[in-house]
């Protein structure tokens, strides 16, 4: 469980207490402000819960629907275009328009933690839309991923967030000469 530096508090009370409990390894500390009981946790769940309002999308999103091999190095999170630029090199921040930021957003349970993500469908639609600022090898296994599963995707979602972009009819005949 991953713990706020107010929640660690409220359960230590002082912060000797959490000095202690530091030393004792009862609790880790994570990043500034982050702590949890465990010393390995997913950079997603860290991620999710230093930045409450990002979405995790693109490599990390890919790897944790097992749409590829390839462990990211860092954590792809969708952001309000008019939010703060994150200056952390963990993460690559792709700032959204706010009209169209939360359309495909979910809650995925990852560690026991919810993970705010992109669901398969939207990923879809923003590996088109991207195609051709992702390396070749990498967006051909995505693709080939996607086919095995096309039978289980929600056609009418991925309609509406094809609506949602100006090139949507571009967009389209991509998505189905590549994947359908």
């Amino acid at each position: 469980m991953i713990y706020s530096l107010k929640e660690t508090l409220k359960k230590y009370k002082t912060r000797y207490n959490l000095h202690k409990a530091l030393e004792n390894k009862e609790i880790f500390k994570l990043e500034h402000g982050l702590y949890s009981d465990t010393d390995l946790v997913d950079p997603l769940v860290v991620t999710s819960k230093k930045y409450k309002s990002a979405i995790v999308t693109m490599d990390s999103a890919f790897y944790y629907y097992d749409l590829t091999d390839v462990i990211p190095q860092k954590v792809y999170i969708a952001t309000n275009k008019n939010s703060n630029i994150i200056h952390n090199p963990k993460i690559i921040q792709i700032r959204t328009p706010k009209e169209i930021l939360n359309n495909g957003k979910e809650e995925v349970t990852i560690d026991g933690e919810k993970v705010k993500m992109y669901n398969k469908e939207r990923l879809l639609v923003e590996l088109i839309r991207k195609r051709n600022q992702i390396p070749f090898d990498y967006y051909k296994e995505i693709i080939n991923n996607y086919r095995k599963i096309s039978d289980n995707l929600n056609m009418y979602k991925i309609e509406e967030y094809l609506s949602l972009y100006k090139n949507q009819d571009n967009i389209a005949n991509v998505l189905l000469r590549e994947v359908f």
